[in-house]
């Protein structure tokens, strides 16, 4: 990893509803100087093209560059690797960071994480950072959620694996939907250990 850089975390957007959580989230990440490996499931390709209204690049290389512009990141500081790329640092514990968000998280992605499939790179590199004892964080957005749901995202707790809802609160405000974002993007951020202002705290003015 180049010096330049903060440190490395991997971020993967499947298929649930809130894709524009994993957007804002990899623009905080570049702001605060942080090198993002980025994956993405193919559902979540659906989800950005019908919640974003954008149609991103197919090709990983094209991807990154339309990714790293519309960030403002320097050369190099997203990553990005196709859903079956096992030659990627992300597919092994000697090359992977030891911190992955999947924002948003389907409970498909959840359940395979749970049961160790990993059919894709997404799920793949949950699974080393479970294996290496990393630190994973699971944004799931999904309402009710099921017993399957609740008994997975409880095993996945019990490994150590820290399970964030998007459940935005409201004590401070919220004028759009952008604000709403924040909230659970700095959440996020706080779990990750990366001081940020991205939004107002609970007894702050």
């Amino acid at each position: 990893m180049s010096k330049q850089f903060k440190g490395q975390i991997t971020l993967a957007l499947t298929g649930a509803s809130g894709a524009a959580y994993g957007v804002a989230l990899l623009s905080r990440l570049v702001q605060f100087g942080y090198q993002v490996h980025f994956l993405m499931s193919e559902a979540a390709k659906v989800v950005v093209a019908t919640e974003l209204q954008q149609t991103w690049p197919q090709q990983p290389h094209e991807l990154a560059k339309y990714l790293s512009e519309q960030t403002q990141a320097v050369p190099e500081q997203i990553k990005v690797y196709s859903g079956l790329d096992w030659f990627s640092p992300v597919a092994s514990g000697s090359g992977a960071p030891k911190t992955m968000v999947i924002c948003p998280c389907s409970g498909g992605t959840l359940a395979s994480i749970c049961h160790g499939l990993s059919d894709n790179l997404v799920e793949r590199a949950a699974d080393v950072i479970l294996k290496e004892r990393g630190r994973l964080i699971l944004v799931p957005r999904e309402t009710p959620f099921s017993t399957l749901h609740l008994q997975n995202m409880l095993s996945l707790s019990q490994m150590g694996v820290t399970i964030m809802p998007a459940a935005p609160g409201f004590y401070h405000h919220p004028q759009s939907i952008d604000d709403l974002i924040d909230f659970m993007v700095a959440r996020i951020l706080d779990h990750l250990n990366i001081d940020n202002e991205v939004s107002q705290r609970w007894g702050h003015e």
